[in-house]
């Protein structure tokens, strides 16, 4: 039985309060909720992109597998050589079986923690079978699931996401995590006009006790989407005061800049920031491939001559 506090934990990591996360002050070592509330700050370190900041965080000389995971995880995203990511990517497959096996150094929430950070990890880099096989597609693990349903949205397979999402609703309370896998599921797929999506984040947000510009981010991407650019403009940048490092608030914001017709200027400015603060976004990627074939296909395009009456 979770303590009311880390409830409460839990949820601000589900809904993005990263920040919130990493100031917090932890419990005494011997209390039963520093471990736990320890790795949601070092996972919420992570989400911000300061893979460091984890590593820092976590002790060296504990065998806990919960962890020895959490650090794996940070040292692949903080790789900077494919050998040092590979590497932190085969310390989770060990990990992965070693929860398998009798002597084991953590109970049932760890190692259901090991199989979402793996199955992430898996994820990031690509390798979508190994993911889903580390998940379990059958597990009633609901962070599990809610990883596996971003997977299967990430390869354009909704069916198979909504297919994840009823399962996990026959066992599953209503939880806000479940909600918030159903918001993800409908601003994918568009259903009913992104009307339960917007209510769930306009929901969050109106709650006083949580600070979260992820949410901001996420429902400005829906006003995006429902045609409400000045309304999404406001809540990205919003989002962007509260945290100016957001790759995803500033990715939306250009598109919105890029929307309007006298805009160009600053959507040229924006696309240039994200391109210097975020050169592995996947919108700057994406373009980048683009523009990459683009010019491929102009370098094997032969100009006819001009017709000579």
């Amino acid at each position: 039985m979770e303590s009311a506090q880390l409830y409460h934990v839990k949820q601000q990591f589900i809904l993005g309060a990263y920040k919130t996360l990493i100031d917090m002050e932890l419990p005494d070592k011997s209390s039963s909720d520093h471990i736990p509330m320890l790795l949601y700050k070092a996972r919420a370190s992570i989400a911000l992109n300061d893979p460091q900041g984890a590593l820092d965080l976590l002790p060296d000389d504990v065998d806990n597998v919960s962890v020895r995971a959490v650090a794996a995880l940070a040292k692949y995203v903080a790789a900077t050589e494919t050998t040092e990511g590979d590497a932190a990517l085969e310390e989770l497959r060990d990990l992965a079986v070693e929860i398998e096996g009798e002597d084991v150094d953590g109970d049932e929430r760890d190692k259901a923690l090991v199989r979402v950070l793996a199955g992430t990890a898996f994820a990031r880099a690509g390798e979508v079978e190994e993911a889903l096989e580390t998940l379990g597609t059958e597990t009633e693990d609901l962070e599990a699931v809610a990883v596996i349903v971003q997977v299967y949205l990430s390869i354009n397979r909704p069916d198979l996401a909504k297919k994840q999402f009823d399962r996990s609703k026959k066992w599953a309370e209503d939880d806000l995590l479940l909600q918030l896998i159903e918001s993800s599921m409908g601003i994918v797929t568009g259903k009913d006009g992104y009307t339960n999506a917007s209510a769930f984040y306009t929901e969050q947000l109106a709650n006083p006790s949580l600070t979260s510009p992820h949410l901001l981010t996420a429902r400005g991407i829906i006003r995006i989407l429902r045609n409400e650019t000045q309304e999404a403009r406001s809540d990205l940048e919003e989002a962007l005061e509260r945290q100016k490092e957001d790759s995803e608030a500033l990715a939306a914001l250009t598109v919105v800049a890029g929307l309007g017709i006298h805009k160009k200027q600053e959507a040229e400015e924006l696309w240039k920031r994200l391109t210097i603060e975020h050169p592995d976004h996947p919108l700057v990627i994406d373009v980048q491939r683009k523009n990459d074939v683009f010019d491929e296909v102009m370098s094997k395009y032969i100009v006819p001559p001009l017709a000579v009456a």
